[in-house]
């Protein structure tokens, strides 16, 4: 494992050609083209090393979304969060590799949708919103008459907005009906939605977005298990956070220390971080600093 600062220039080139990719993709499928998801192979690949070096840099990276380009980066950014999650729980390369392909075409079925909707800067209406639960469907279609599609693709592109309490949709499984990459699929997909900025809402803080994310977990939105886990696989103070050290001074959490303790008394985290220009060293124990309220959605 490399430092953040070693790996930012590397992920920074995966991510510009990750962007270029995907944005090709989407323009593909809307001029009618079939979706080829072997040629995302090698993509997924790239992503995949740069988490292993260090997956603060590529995760924190992607977040840097701009209004035009969300939809892109967004798949970009589950794609990497999938592979961090997937390692921290276990599994095999292969499996790693599945659900990163997994989470870069998970919301492919956006491509058909309404551009008015898709990119209306504003909260959507009920009859837009009914439009937008579609493209779970519309994108598992596509990837049917794709090429190089496999079974975990498919299931996450489909399920990827059912929740454990029965709540979610298309076809509101619940608990052990959704398969684990599927459960998988809808932590990553809602944290980064959450701390990206919209055309209708800023980005919330991801310590804050975590604390959200916990609260809904225990409503039944997210399997508990597969949470923690994903709180292990990026910190209890994500990188980017806004935290207030014991000093009372204000910084930005920069780096996860590598066998830094994740635990539920989150003012214990150890992360690494810098307050104004200096970096602080002594005060490891932290709270949060912001509070951030307000609607999203995650469609």
């Amino acid at each position: 494992q490399c430092s953040l600062q070693q790996e930012v220039q590397r992920a920074g080139r995966v991510i510009a050609q990750s962007r270029a990719a995907m944005r090709s993709m989407f323009q593909d499928v809307r001029m009618g083209k079939a979706v080829d998801t072997e040629h995302c192979l090698p993509l997924v690949q790239e992503i995949s090393d740069s988490v292993e070096r260090n997956p603060g840099a590529i995760i924190s990276l992607a977040r840097l979304k701009t209004s035009d380009d969300y939809t892109f980066m967004h798949s970009v950014a589950v794609c990497a969060l999938m592979v961090s999650l997937a390692r921290q729980l276990h599994l095999s390369p292969e499996e790693c590799r599945e659900a990163g392909l997994a989470g870069l075409v998970h919301d492919i079925g956006k491509a058909m949708m309404p551009l008015e909707v898709l990119n209306k800067p504003g909260a959507l209406t009920a009859e837009e919103f009914a439009i937008m639960k579609s493209h779970p469907e519309e994108g598992h279609k596509l990837l049917v008459e794709g090429k190089g599609v496999g079974p975990t693709a498919l299931d996450v592109c489909l399920h990827h907005h059912e929740k454990v309490n029965g709540k979610g949709y298309p076809h509101g499984l619940k608990g052990d009906e959704i398969s684990l990459f599927a459960k998988m699929g809808a932590v990553c997909d809602v944290y980064d939605a959450i701390t990206s900025n919209r055309p209708y809402k800023a980005g919330w803080d991801p310590a804050d977005s975590i604390t959200k994310m916990a609260a809904w977990s225990k409503e039944g939105h997210f399997d508990e298990r597969i949470f923690q886990a994903f709180v292990k696989s990026i910190g209890i103070y994500p990188t980017g956070s806004l935290v207030k050290l014991q000093s009372g001074r204000l910084a930005v959490v920069v780096e996860q220390r590598r066998g830094s303790r994740c635990s539920t008394r989150w003012w214990r985290s150890r992360a690494t971080t810098t307050a104004a220009s200096t970096r602080s060293s002594s005060a490891t124990t932290c709270t949060s600093a912001s509070s951030r309220t307000g609607p999203w959605t995650s469609s």
